[in-house]
């Protein structure tokens, strides 16, 4: 689905998966494949945008869960795409990815890395902010000029993420929070569930997190 000029969201399919969003520009960047098991569906949504794999230039991800990752390497075969990743994620990269995909029951599906990255995607408008805290290896796109943050499962709807997995850190993850706070975000893209649209409703997105999660943690 076309969410404006160049951003494009495919809602996640089931039980772990991940929203996936592609950011055409200079480059075309595919954020978060998702589960192997619907990446099928994934490419079907795709072709239906005119958004062929073989136009996917770089594949990244938010963070080493496999709902967001499981399908990077089978993702990469099919349309040649570069898989990058940010250098906190390859500190991490064999460990999380085990041991998270252990905790949720599901096989670790490996995948190579072509190169790594700090805090900005080459060839792309998009800055990396590192949000630990979901995960120690988190990290945010954002996109300046559109005012578009990929949050990952940092912030949702009504919602943040999780920290009882794997080097998960309550602490890190409200120091995130305040960070990506700050961006001027008119539309947040977030892990799971809906998106949000206007910047009104980011922020009160971000006074309701603060009212019902942040102060009692």
């Amino acid at each position: 689905m076309k969410l404006q000029d160049g951003v494009y969201w495919y809602r996640e399919k089931g039980v772990l998966d991940a929203n996936t969003y592609v950011i055409r520009g200079e480059q075309t960047v595919l954020i978060d494949p998702g589960l192997g098991n619907y990446l099928g569906l994934l490419l079907k949504e795709m072709q239906e945008d005119d958004i062929a794999p073989k136009e996917v230039d770089v594949i990244a991800i938010t963070h080493l869960h496999p709902d967001h990752c499981d399908s990077a390497a089978a993702l990469k075969d099919v349309s040649g795409a570069k898989v990058a990743v940010h250098s906190s994620q390859w500190e991490y990269l064999d460990r999380l990815l085990e041991e998270a995909s252990r905790v949720l029951g599901i096989e670790a599906k490996k995948f190579e890395v072509d190169f790594v990255f700090e805090d900005r995607l080459e060839h792309t408008e998009l800055k990396i902010q590192h949000t630990p805290g979901h995960s120690p290896e988190s990290i945010c796109f954002f996109a300046v000029d559109k005012k578009t943050l990929i949050s990952g499962d940092l912030v949702f709807d009504k919602g943040i993420g999780r920290t009882d997995l794997p080097f998960g850190n309550t602490e890190e993850l409200i120091n995130s929070i305040n960070t990506v706070s700050a961006l001027d975000t008119e539309l947040l893209l977030p892990g799971h569930g809906a998106i949000l649209k206007g910047r009104s409703n980011v922020k009160r997105n971000y006074d309701f997190i603060r009212e019902h999660y942040l102060q009692w943690m």
